[in-house]
């Protein structure tokens, strides 16, 4: 079991990268800077495609979300919260998860949800001061997630 700087163990651990799909159209559209460049720069068409790559990988990678629960606190991305404030958690997958990200989504709510992870959790929350109803997260392991937070 991690523990984290303030000493509270890590319930739960989960980082959701980017998928092989994402990775193909990367690479797609790096080599594709080489056409738009061919006609007028053949030195280009090999410097182009390695420049887009590196920087769309980056691009792609920092995209990456963390999410962490531990004993006290939630942490999604940059954002956390204390789990007082998290009454529960739903896990949603395919038809149910497309319309906790679309029809029934409050305007509200605040979202870290990707692409590429179609399941996601919604995360209740319960503090007067803050007037957001709920937080939406994008997971790979929805019910590991919604149960580390309802423990």
């Amino acid at each position: 079991m991690a523990t984290t700087q303030s000493g509270t163990h890590v319930v739960y651990q989960e980082k959701v990268r980017p998928s092989v799909g994402m990775w193909i159209l990367v690479v797609v559209a790096a080599l594709s800077t080489a056409l738009m460049v061919a006609p007028v720069w053949t030195l280009g068409t090999i410097i182009l495609p390695i420049v887009s790559f590196i920087l769309f990988a980056w691009w792609l990678t920092s995209l990456t979300l963390t999410i962490i629960v531990t004993e006290r606190q939630l942490f999604v991305g940059e954002a956390h919260i204390d789990r007082k404030f998290v009454p529960s958690a739903e896990a949603f997958d395919g038809e149910e998860a497309r319309q906790a990200r679309g029809v029934d989504l409050d305007a509200r709510a605040f979202l870290k949800i990707r692409p590429w992870a179609k399941s996601v959790v919604r995360i209740h929350l319960n503090d007067e001061s803050d007037p957001t109803p709920y937080w939406l997260v994008s997971s790979r392991h929805p019910h590991k997630l919604a149960a580390a937070l309802n423990a």
